[in-house]
């Protein structure tokens, strides 16, 4: 019986085989912490001002939060609206999350996937 031959290109098959098939689990992940994040009281906080499918008690003092990924193609620009709305529009009652330390750059992202899902 011959075995696996234990040389370099191998372990980097296999730790690239396994981090293809962790990918669908890690954005599933991120979405559910995205959307914890956005549903959250006294951290996202989105519901405060925002109607949110699947959300409980919403705001009406933002836009309704659907279609997310045909209105923002580019993630980018939902991150700089999460992380300071107020350099695109002064006049925003948005609070700048990420200017301000409410969230972190990888809760920013997580929102997004979630925001994206919508």
């Amino acid at each position: 019986m011959t075995a696996f031959p234990r040389t370099p290109v191998l372990y980097v098959l296999l730790a690239i085989a396994a981090g293809l098939a962790a990918g669908p689990v890690r954005a599933q992940s991120a979405v559910a912490d995205g959307q914890k994040l956005a549903f959250d009281r006294g951290k996202g906080n989105c519901l405060t001002c925002h109607v949110i499918k699947g959300g409980d008690l919403p705001g009406t003092i933002g836009p309704e939060l659907k279609d997310i990924k045909s209105k923002y193609p580019d993630r980018n620009e939902l991150v700089a609206i999460i992380f300071d709305e107020t350099k695109r529009n002064p006049q925003t009652m948005m609070p700048p999350f990420g200017r301000n330390r409410i969230l972190t750059e990888q809760e920013i992202s997580a929102i997004v996937d979630f925001l994206q899902t919508l």
